[in-house]
């Protein structure tokens, strides 16, 4: 599927129309960003975004080449990943790492540092990337790769959360797919075999993709998934059935590579409605993409204070032992997804002070999907707190209460200011700290304390 001319000239099209409007934007107030999908974000009632003027990109949303013989994908960012694999499985190939949910674009999966279950092979969805293109407050369009003039701008825009520009398109690899994958359910009953069996499998290259589920400190399972050509059998989980709970309950199964790879659109650790009659009546209209619409457009329903705890750590795999002996005393709350993650690179986002007394190749992402907070606690506090001794960071996608002193000694302030200067010097978008953990709290940079 190679790029026609006319599809590179409506590119070129809407980038300009993107450019008019950085352009025509009254500086000193800030933007945020239109998509035509909804923001896979944890919903936030006081967001100070919705009250930004907005920047129209959705019409970037085309998939523009793809390239069996080079196994690469060129595509806006506006493209969903449901639209990409139903693409690329057309020639036996699947971007490297695909998240959970059908509705998930590939710019917000760079933005918001995605992973999925071949990150153990490949790291997070950016680490599949080979080139951005990035449009500037100014507007400026730059073509970034890992090796030009622009690559500390490329290693940055991972996990920036569009506060350093727009991103207008991008080019990812691709893998050999094959039609089915056979899952296997392997379980544990002591934290020790879980890390162990990790590591043995991340080593050995023995399989497509691996995730698992912890419900509680003697029960886990991991979930081994291979290409297969046939299958005896195909289980589809975007109605009746209950994927995470049939983790628990099955040895063996078999789905389509597409349902697997959206397995988990209705919940990844808890599945609405949860009895079978009603998701009988409701199971097709309940998936992320209606959950978090619904949520956005209620938003002013949503708890004032003390939202459940939805939030991903990332941990080296030789402190996850000693962070859920933690968790599991002072908070308890199962099940969590646990997907491990290579370390494939030291990303530039990250200060050198996080890395530094860490030498593990693999982490664990440990999702915690759902829990409630008692009265008179904040959990996100407490697990911000806990993780600066387990060596491990959070995902900045739900609420976020650090200091700003505490923000900057795990994320890169002299790298993120450094592109900041290059890409928006004027402020037209917020920045890391204030557009994720300020902003997203209703807090003006003039404002003190913090809800919730």
């Amino acid at each position: 599927m190679p790029m026609a001319r006319e599809q590179e000239a409506r590119h070129a099209a809407k980038v300009e129309a993107v450019v008019r409007q950085l352009r025509a934007h009254p500086r000193g107030r800030p933007v945020s960003l239109h998509k035509r999908t909804v923001s896979h974000q944890v919903p936030k009632r006081w967001d100070l975004r919705r009250r930004d003027r907005k920047i129209e990109i959705a019409a970037l949303d085309e998939i523009l080449e793809i390239d069996p013989d080079a196994r690469t994908c060129t595509a806006e960012p506006g493209a969903t990943f449901h639209d990409v694999v139903r693409a690329t499985m057309r020639y036996g190939l699947v971007p490297m790492v695909v998240p959970e949910h059908k509705t998930v674009t590939l710019g917000g999966a760079v933005a918001g540092c995605s992973i999925e279950s071949m990150s153990f092979r490949h790291g997070g969805f950016h680490d599949s990337c080979l080139s951005y293109e990035l449009i500037t407050s100014a507007g400026d369009v730059l073509h970034c790769t890992p090796d030009n003039e622009h690559r500390l701008i490329f290693e940055m825009v991972h996990g920036s959360f569009g506060t350093l520009g727009i991103l207008s398109r991008l080019q990812l690899r691709l893998v050999p797919a094959k039609r089915y994958v056979q899952v296997t359910h392997r379980r544990y009953h002591d934290l020790d075999q879980l890390e162990a069996a990790i590591g043995q499998h991340a080593g050995a290259g023995d399989l497509d993709y691996l995730d698992g589920s912890i419900a509680g400190p003697a029960t886990q399972v991991l979930s081994l998934g291979r290409f297969v050509d046939e299958a005896p059998y195909v289980s589809r989980y975007d109605w009746l059935k209950d994927y995470p709970r049939s983790m628990h309950e099955r040895q063996e199964d078999y789905l389509t590579t597409e349902d697997y790879l959206f397995r988990y659109d209705r919940g990844v650790s808890d599945v609405w409605p949860h009895s079978l009659l009603g998701r009988a009546l409701f199971g097709k209209l309940v998936h992320s993409e209606s959950t978090l619409r619904r949520a956005e457009r209620l938003h002013r329903l949503l708890p004032a204070e003390s939202p459940s705890v939805i939030l991903d750590v990332l941990l080296p795999l030789s402190r996850c032992r000693a962070f859920l002996a933690w968790y599991h005393e002072a908070i308890g709350y199962y099940p969590l997804w646990c997907v491990p993650y290579r370390r494939v690179r030291d990303y530039a986002w990250l200060s050198p002070d996080f890395y530094a007394p860490v030498s593990d190749s693999l982490f664990v992402d440990i999702a915690i999907y759902g829990a409630k907070q008692p009265r008179g606690r904040n959990l996100y506090k407490e697990i911000e707190e806990a993780l600066v001794r387990f060596n491990g960071l959070k995902t900045l996608i739900s609420y976020n209460y650090y200091t700003e002193e505490m923000f900057w000694r795990v994320w890169n302030r002299t790298n993120y200011e450094t592109v900041k200067r290059i890409t928006d010097p004027e402020g037209l978008f917020r920045d890391l700290y204030g557009k994720t953990c300020r902003a997203a709290l209703g807090l003006s940079d003039r404002d003190g304390g913090a809800r919730g």
